[in-house]
Parts: C-alpha cells; structure tokens; sequence
C-alpha cells in the first residue's frame, strides 16, 4: 500500500499534536455537508434548544465509532478490504463495498444540491433561460473539474487533507460570526442538554414528523460511513499501533469539530427561527440563509452562505471518495486511494449525484420522495457498516492481545445498537407507507 508519510514517534507538543490532526477533520468534512446543515437548522427551528441533548449523544456515539475504526486500521496487517476476505470471504468485502458505495451516492445529489444552494443568493437574475441553465452548467464543470484532479494527482492523500482543514477552519468563522449575531440565551442552551422528547402537545402531537426530524440530525451527525472509513485513513498517514495516541486525539479533535459546528447552526436557528410568526416553511440550507436577511443584514447572509459552500464541497469531494476506495477495496482488495480502479469508482459516484442533481432542476421534478429513499437505503445498510468494525475490534483485541479500551467497546456497541434501532423503525416506516 503506498503511504504518504513514514511511520514515525507521535510529536508530544500540542503544536505537534495539532499538526498531526487529519484522518478525523476529513471525517467531520464528509459528515457536516447540506443534510446536516438542513436537519440542525430544522431542529433549532421547530423545537429551539430542546434537543442539543440528541446532537451531543450523537457526536459521542460518532467520537466512539470512529476512536475504535483508527484502533482497527492501526491493527490490520493489510487494506479493510483484504483482511474482509482473509477472514470471511469475497462476497462479504465485496458487499461492504457496495454497501458504502450506495450510501455515498445517497448522499453526493445532496451535496450537488447544497453547492448550488449556497451560490444562488449571489447569482443575478438575467433571463429565464439563464435562471434554468446556470446550475446544472456550475455542476457539470465542478464535477469534471474534481475528476480531472483525480486522474492528475499521483498522490491525493495530502492536499485533501490540507483542503479539508482549510475548509473546516472557514466553516468555524463563518457559523461563529452568524453565532454571534444570533445572541443565544445561555441559560436556554444549557436547559437543551436535558434530555427531553418532542412530539408533545407544544409541539402539535406530531411524534411521527418529530421522529424523522431527529432521525436526520442523528443520522447525518453519527455517519457510520465515515466513520468506517478511518479504518483506511490512518493506514494512508502511515500510523501503526505506536501512534494510537495520536489518533484518539485525532478522532477526538476531529468530532468535537463537528459537535460544535452543527451545534452553531441549531442554536442559531433557535435564537432567530424558532417562534418567529413570519417563518412559515423551511426546506432547504438556503432558506436559512435568506431568512437570516431582515436580522443580520446582507454580509451576515454571505458568511452563512460561505459556511454553506464549504460544508458542502468539502463533503462533496470526500463523501465521492470515501464510497469509490472503499468499493474498489471491496471489489479488489488492496486497492490504494491513488489506485486508477478506485479513481474509477469514485468518478462514478461523483457522476451519479451530478446526474441526478442536473434532472431535477432541469425537470423540475419533486425530489421528496428521493429525499425519503436515500434516507431509507442510508439507514438500512449503516448497521452493516458498523457491525463490521465492531467485530474487527474484537477479533483483533483477541488475536493481538492489545485492549480496545473499555468505553470505546460499550460505545462502539451500542452505536451498533442504535443503528439496528434506527434501521428497524425506518423499516417499520416504509412497510405502513407501502401497505397503508
């Protein structure tokens, strides 16, 4: 497997420690994309504070998920994909591929979307024909763009990284500024860390529509396919099992990161959205954004927007390569990030969200009930994700003889859990839909 960089002593400065942070910031790129940034925004609107609580419980349940994948990829002799097929077989690899796959390209039309949402405050308004053709113009050429980067680099492991940092520092400005204009009340924040389940009559008894709400936030908070690929990043910075250390705090850094991120745009959303008459509908990242407008004025809209552009492309370009590496890994075990079989896979990921995101605004077409399938499939194939690293570590905790830590192990189980919970009510929920 190629690496780019040698293995080495893990730096014990807290300088060094922070420039050693990098498989965990990609990860927190690939989660915080437009589904996170619309179902926070949703959460605070509808509900305000109430449920800071969930967004918590779930970067726990992520920070866990991914400490234990950084544990598996430092312990595994060869790629996820090899030891997948030495241990179970082809199929099984094969199916972790596909799975991962499917769940990427799930989520890629949303980040197509969430580009495209980010820019539109800014485009003028020239002729019909320009208002319609502009976007799918802007994702035909971003889209062939990345994939001609892809075939140029001989090494992608280092200026994805570097991007992603920059991007994640950009989104940290640009919601802390729209934080701070907000003006949250502290004492509301606080009360939101009490568990307590929406639903109830202040909120209309609508338990069913609160459950899908909460289902989105917890599921583009806790991704059990980024979290799955750690389990490769650490092997491409070259980590082994003596810079462990280094990836606990990595993993921790990285989704505390995220926490706090999409914890500004929920609370944001409570202290402007929530309770405001003149609200009436919220569907997309891009209607916060201009109903931020009449508080914070124009510059404020534009630094949320610029937020929104960087959460969305930095988890464009990785949530595509995630799901390219690890189907071609699944498919051909050994495969490397740099391998042409997975820039290959990964082009055909950015294609399939292009493609579906170039129909709908050229037909118009509805895209909820797509919303509602790509949830659903995301949902049902995550328990297969996280089963799969939860029984590596145990395996490899067996075979090495090195400890997964004890909290990691009750965490990493009952993030299993949770995800064989959620698979099974969203189940539930598309069986009545079918036979009601």
């Amino acid at each position: 497997m190629k690496q780019d960089l040698p293995s080495k002593n893990p730096k014990t400065s807290l300088l060094g420690l922070i420039r050693a942070v990098g498989p965990a910031i990609i990860v927190a790129s690939v989660t915080l994309g437009p589904g996170s940034i619309v179902s926070s925004s949703t959460v605070g609107w509808k509900y305000g504070y109430r449920m800071i609580w969930v967004l918590v419980l779930a970067g726990v349940m992520m920070w866990a998920m991914t400490a234990t994948a950084a544990w598996v990829g430092v312990s595994l002799r060869g790629t996820t994909g090899q030891e997948l097929r030495r241990r179970v077989g082809g199929w099984f690899a094969a199916l972790v591929g596909v799975a991962l796959f499917l769940v990427a390209s799930c989520f890629q039309f949303g980040n197509n979307l969430g580009v495209i949402y980010a820019l539109e405050p800014f485009m003028p308004r020239l002729h019909p024909t320009w208002d319609r053709l502009w976007a799918p113009a802007v994702l035909v050429a971003v889209n062939l763009g990345i994939i001609a980067v892809l075939f140029l680099s001989r090494r992608l492991y280092r200026p994805v990284e570097l991007l992603m940092k920059v991007l994640v520092g950009v989104m940290l400005v640009a919601f802390a500024i729209n934080l701070g204009v907000a003006r949250p009340d502290p004492a509301e924040v606080v009360r939101g860390l009490v568990p307590s389940l929406p639903g109830g009559a202040e909120d209309g008894g609508d338990s069913a529509g609160a459950y899908l709400v909460l289902l989105a936030l917890v599921g583009t908070t806790f991704s059990v396919g980024g979290a799955f690929y750690q389990t490769y990043l650490v092997r491409q910075k070259g980590w082994r099992y003596e810079q462990l250390r280094q990836g606990m705090f990595d993993s921790a850094v990285g989704i505390t990161v995220l926490t706090l991120l999409t914890m500004m745009i929920l609370v944001t959303a409570a202290a402007v959205l929530h309770g405001n008459p003149q609200v009436k509908q919220f569907k997309t990242a891009g209607d916060l954004a201009r109903q931020l407008q009449p508080f914070f004025g124009t510059w404020a809209t534009a630094i949320f927007c610029t937020g929104l552009f960087a959460g969305a492309f930095s988890s464009f370009l990785v949530n595509a390569m995630i799901g390219g590496h690890v189907l071609a890994d699944g498919l051909w075990p050994g495969a490397s990030l740099d391998d042409t079989r997975t820039k290959v896979c990964t082009s055909l990921a950015l294609l399939a969200g292009m493609a579906v995101a170039v129909a709908m605004r050229l037909l118009e077409l509805n895209i909820g009930h797509l919303i509602i399938f790509a949830q659903a499939l995301t949902t049902l194939l995550t328990p297969v994700l996280a089963l799969t690293v939860v029984c590596l570590a145990f395996v490899l905790q067996r075979e090495l003889g090195h400890r997964l830590p004890r909290p990691l192990a009750v965490l990493s189980v009952a993030g299993f859990l949770l995800t064989l919970l959620l698979a099974a009510r969203t189940a539930w929920n598309v069986y009545s839909k079918l036979s009601g």
